[in-house]
């Protein structure tokens, strides 16, 4: 951290020093931002009843993700798939024969077994299985399936037949483990992004080239993984801007007894959340989560500002000053305190927006966004709102006059 290198740095140098010497390592860097909550880059998840089905589709979705250039990688599900021997029994063939689904698979079973227990014995103090081996068993291979004779009786008398007379066999790969969700089979196809793109942008591009994929009958594709978190996420944290946006309307509708008012220091708002675009914008930055928990503390800062200098205009007029002198005194005797009101929280928050260390990156939109956010929105306040509030405001004040008994009390 003193030496201000970022963990993207240190991991461009190992992946270096790994290529030099022709290894392969694979470095998680979820611990130092937001994807330690969320997971990291992009998952689609596949659900169905066939794993051969699945795995199938599987591979589309990866060739998909390969097409997009900031996927890298890419994991088809099946990476750690293990090759599989299938023996199917013909039900017709077998039973031709009086056999049975199961009957078959027992005899298999028992010739492809390379032994089995038939009891124990101790020596020196330690018990030991005594397996009895069939030494042609030993000798088998995969491709001597097909050729386990089995006897069998029928109408002619007994015959001896192999399984390739009632059996097909085919070479398949198994998945190395099987995940269930809702009771049917899911197979899920992942991929990293790279530092350099952003993976809402990128969710979108596969999303689009998802609705154009036909997925057969019985079977199900969702989005998921970070992009999913993050679209997840955003919508809850608009709701609760939203939601504080309504508090903090029905607190001014109190304080200001009018509706006016209140809507003329909510402009102050779009203020703050242009300002706190821009400065994303000028460097460089992506909007995170932590940068919408920063909109989200703009949405309660930036009104202050405003409410001192409607209620201040106001105290004016009842005072019995002719509005627009109240616009411009108020403006001349609240400058100072706004202004330093703004200036103690950015810089506040200047330490975490120029911090470089390690993990730093995960509060810095957070920090960006709140100093500017704020910056904008005290300057165009000083301007913005005295103007809206000439334009909108219509209520004539009753003027509050001191009698000398008041003043004699």
């Amino acid at each position: 951290e003193e030496s201000g290198v970022t963990s993207y740095d240190i991991d461009e140098e190992l992946q270096a020093i790994a290529d030099e010497k022709q290894y392969e390592i694979v470095i998680n860097l979820n611990m130092m931002d937001m994807g330690a909550l969320m997971g990291s880059g992009m998952q689609v998840n596949i659900t169905g009843l066939e794993s051969d089905e699945l795995t199938r589709i599987g591979a589309d979705i990866a060739a998909m993700m390969a097409e997009i250039e900031g996927c890298i990688e890419i994991n088809d599900g099946s990476q750690d798939a293990v090759p599989q021997l299938s023996v199917v029994v013909d039900r017709a063939r077998a039973s031709k024969y009086n056999l049975t689904v199961g009957q078959v698979m027992q005899s298999v079973a028992m010739a492809v077994n390379t032994g089995s227990t038939v009891t124990q014995m101790t020596i020196d103090g330690k018990e030991l299985d005594v397996i009895v081996v069939e030494g042609e068993n030993l000798e088998r291979t995969p491709e001597d399936i097909g050729a386990i004779e089995m006897k069998v009786t029928t109408t002619d008398g007994e015959e001896i037949i192999t399984v390739d007379d009632i059996c097909d066999i085919e070479y398949t790969m198994s998945m190395a483990s099987i995940n269930r969700a809702d009771q049917r089979r899911t197979l899920s196809v992942t991929c990293a992004v790279d530092e350099a793109y952003n993976v809402t942008l990128l969710g979108r591009e596969l999303q689009a080239k998802l609705a154009e994929y036909s997925v057969p009958d019985g079977y199900r594709v969702v989005m998921a993984g970070e992009n999913e978190t993050i679209n997840t996420m955003v919508e809850d944290m608009v709701l609760m801007i939203a939601l504080a946006i309504v508090l903090i309307m029905l607190v001014m509708i109190a304080q200001f007894q009018s509706f006016f008012s209140p809507f003329i220091v909510l402009f102050t708002i779009p203020l703050a959340f242009t300002g706190g675009l821009l400065a994303l914008y000028f460097l460089e930055m992506n909007i995170s989560m932590t940068g919408l928990i920063g909109f989200l503390v703009l949405s309660g800062v930036v009104v202050n500002n405003g409410i001192v200098f409607v209620d201040s205009i106001n105290q004016m007029r009842e005072a019995g000053m002719e509005k627009r002198a109240a616009i411009i005194e108020t403006g001349r005797i609240r400058l100072r305190p706004i202004l330093m009101t703004a200036m103690t929280t950015v810089l506040g928050m200047l330490p975490m927006a120029m911090a470089t260390g390690m993990g730093s990156e995960m509060m810095q939109s957070m920090a960006v966004v709140s100093i500017g956010g704020l910056t904008y929105a005290t300057l165009m306040t000083l301007f913005v709102v005295p103007v809206l509030y000439d334009l909108f405001t219509r209520k004539k004040y009753k003027v509050r006059r001191i009698e000398d008994e008041d003043i004699e009390k």
